[in-house]
């Protein structure tokens, strides 16, 4: 079977230190080379982000928001009453005016439908790319708490802690079953079951703790999430 076959692994990074500041920005569209809009940062229906989007900050906005050390932003935009939040790789430029973000043309035109907005801007606590079928074979065969390398992520220099995951039917990984397997066991409390009164147990179907290689599963049951946390030393 294919990779194009099975659903992608998307990897989700969570951010425990992104705090809970926000500031109104306003952003413009751009045309700036540094801003290019690749196929792997746009997503689709039927397509994960693989990379994400660029934005120039302002000196002010990098600083307050501590985006030294991890760098990715995200800018939450209102149309219609609905919130978009779009995660980005932040590059500060000193020329910027204080509240100026600047991002992909393109990218403003499609979220908004505008070639400036008011936004909200803040740390990223959470934001998803999808790994190519290379990636996700060196992940096989690790274990929820364990860590790996941020650069195949792309966060070089990082180290990022598993903590769980799901498969393409929402079946959870649990850290107390050994394996790459799924099975049905009793089971008395999350992840796979929520007790409604004490003592209530379930047989649920469920996914071991250990990273599946990609090239042996199946479409429908291929683990397609995979929970992680920056691990600061």
């Amino acid at each position: 079977m294919s990779y194009m076959e099975r659903p992608p692994l998307r990897v989700v990074i969570s951010d425990p230190k992104a705090g809970e500041k926000i500031l109104k920005v306003k952003v413009k569209g751009s045309d700036d080379s540094a801003l290019e809009l690749k196929p792997e940062m746009v997503k689709k229906k039927d397509q994960e982000r693989s990379m994400l989007p660029v934005a120039l900050v302002s000196k002010k906005i990098f600083d307050e928001l501590k985006l030294g050390e991890i760098g990715v932003l995200t800018i939450r935009f209102t149309k219609d009453d609905k919130r978009i939040n779009i995660p980005f790789k932040v590059i500060v430029r000193e020329d910027l005016p204080d509240d100026e973000v600047h991002i992909n043309i393109e990218l403003i035109g499609e979220a908004v439908g505008e070639m400036e907005a008011e936004a909200e801007a803040f740390r990223a606590k959470a934001w998803q790319i999808a790994v190519p079928e290379d990636v996700a074979i060196k992940l096989s065969g690790l274990k929820i708490k364990d860590e790996f390398d941020g650069g195949l992520v792309g966060l070089p220099g990082k180290r990022l802690r598993i903590t769980g995951g799901t498969d393409a039917t929402g079946i959870p990984m649990r850290p107390d079953v050994p394996g790459a397997i799924r099975k049905r066991i009793l089971i008395s409390s999350p992840p796979g079951f929520h007790p409604r009164e004490d003592g209530e147990r379930r047989r649920k179907l469920i996914r071991g703790n250990t990273i599946p290689d990609p090239r042996g599963e199946r479409r429908k049951t291929a683990l397609a999430q995979l929970n992680t946390v920056i691990v600061y030393k």
